[in-house]
């Protein structure tokens, strides 16, 4: 006696194909609205989370299980707090009608070795004048929340408008200016202070500002003591050694921003790519120490 199982009656029609192309935009879309922030590395943790329990229920390993279970719970409940400057800006632009803009391109070498030789010059002239001054240069992980409580400026960066931000008294003198590429992106920026209490006597809101800063992101900051002229870089929560020839500021800046953007190794092409766009990159060779509590 032969049985036959009865066919399911699947249909595929045209209501279906704009479901699937409306979900497809509304994840592009979601996904370029995240691109370039600190979410994306924050939703690589989640997804490292979620492997690791499918693969705890997948051996039973049920301590293991239980535990990754209310780690994600508790995530789930903060995701709301943690995505809060991410949601408001996809609820603006959706509001505005902005969500077809063109995502940024992504800044070549050569631009980034000019914007680094004009940075130290500025910086190099605002030493010896004994002027203060703060610059984050954006790395792969954006500055966008940062940005936005300052003031826009768009301009492309120069020497003179980097000294014209940092004149004693100028309105945008006391912040921080963020620099993408060769422009710069806002001045008078609020930047988050590190909770490492500084000891040295020359270091002050500024140098906590730019180590606040590089412990959230992989931005390098470039700060000027306004007391005595010296110039540091910080990258990872950590500060440099000052730095007062301007050969060695660009050589040290370079360095940190072309690992920051990370390289690409070899033999692994696209996780490579992949790891270079979304997460920072290792550490430079240089002088770095962290502050000391």
């Amino acid at each position: 006696m032969n049985f036959t199982l009865p066919r399911p009656d699947v249909t595929f029609g045209i209501n279906d194909v704009v479901d699937i192309v409306a979900t497809a935009l509304l994840v592009y879309y979601l996904l370029v609205l995240v691109r370039g922030t600190r979410a994306i590395p924050i939703m690589l943790g989640i997804a490292v989370l979620v492997g690791l329990f499918s693969l705890a229920n997948l051996f039973h390993l049920l301590v293991l299980a239980t535990i990754l279970q209310f780690a994600l719970l508790g995530t789930a409940v903060t995701l709301p707090i943690v995505f809060q400057p991410e949601l408001r800006r996809f609820l603006e632009q959706l509001g505005r009608g902005g969500m077809l803009a063109r995502p940024e391109a992504v800044d070549d070498a050569q631009q980034l070795e000019d914007a680094i030789a004009t940075l130290a010059r500025a910086a190099i002239i605002l030493s010896r004048n004994r002027v203060g001054a703060l610059v984050a240069i954006e790395g792969a992980t954006g500055l966008r929340e940062f940005v936005e409580s300052g003031t826009r400026l768009d301009a492309r960066l120069s020497v003179e408008l980097l000294l014209s931000i940092f004149t004693p008294k100028s309105p945008l003198h006391d912040g921080a200016a963020i620099v993408k590429g060769n422009l710069v992106e806002a001045a008078g920026c609020f930047l988050p202070l590190s909770e490492n209490v500084l000891t040295e006597s020359h270091l002050g809101t500024r140098h906590r500002a730019a180590i606040g800063l590089s412990e959230q992101t992989d931005a390098v900051l470039l700060v000027i003591s306004e007391q005595s002229g010296a110039i540091s870089v910080a990258r990872t929560g950590k500060l440099s050694r000052e730095l007062d020839d301007e050969a060695r500021l660009r050589s040290v800046l370079l360095a940190c921003c072309r690992a920051s953007r990370g390289r690409r190794p070899q033999g692994k092409p696209g996780l490579a790519r992949f790891r270079r766009r979304l997460g920072p990159g290792d550490r430079p060779a240089g002088e770095f120490a962290k502050p000391r509590a």
